[in-house]
């Protein structure tokens, strides 16, 4: 496996649209990504590519002084190998060089996998979001990962 993470931009729209498409019940859309890509200031998203193909994003935002995960998505096929693993360690790669002081992010109750890779990296359990997704009413875990912390283990 020959995995390169490189900064998300507008040529892989059409693939990022596709794999949205089998990661989520309610995918993003084109424009959104389009938003997102463009708002370099703010926001910040890295694309797994195989042999030049798309299999896998990750992206969060920069606020204040902490950073948002707002995706972590791997292609069905390309599940397993460690690429959900690299693309997190980059966004916390990337929160360090720019000084955040941790990160955050929510993740379905029921998605373990996604759970186990957080906590993997770090991230702890720190509260409970009510019905946040809107489609299920499931509920999200949200989790932490607080660089103070992380310094003094």
């Amino acid at each position: 496996m020959n995995i390169d993470i490189v900064k998300m931009d507008m040529h892989h729209l059409d693939e990022l649209c596709v794999l949205e498409q089998e990661c989520f019940t309610i995918p993003w859309s084109r424009e959104s990504f389009r938003q997102e890509i463009a708002d370099t200031a703010m926001k910040l998203y890295f694309v797994a590519e195989e042999a030049g193909k798309v299999v896998g994003y990750a992206g969060m935002w920069h606020v204040v002084n902490e950073g948002h995960i707002t995706n972590v998505a791997v292609a069905e096929s390309h599940r397993g190998q460690g690429i959900g693993d690299i693309l997190v360690q980059r966004l916390i790669a990337e929160a360090h060089a720019r000084e955040m002081i941790g990160l955050t992010l929510e993740v379905r109750m029921s998605n373990y996998a996604a759970q186990k890779l957080y906590t993997k990296n770090g991230f702890k359990p720190e509260g409970i979001r009510k019905n946040y997704y809107s489609e299920t009413k499931e509920d999200a875990i949200v989790m932490w990962l607080n660089f103070d912390a992380e310094a003094g283990d």
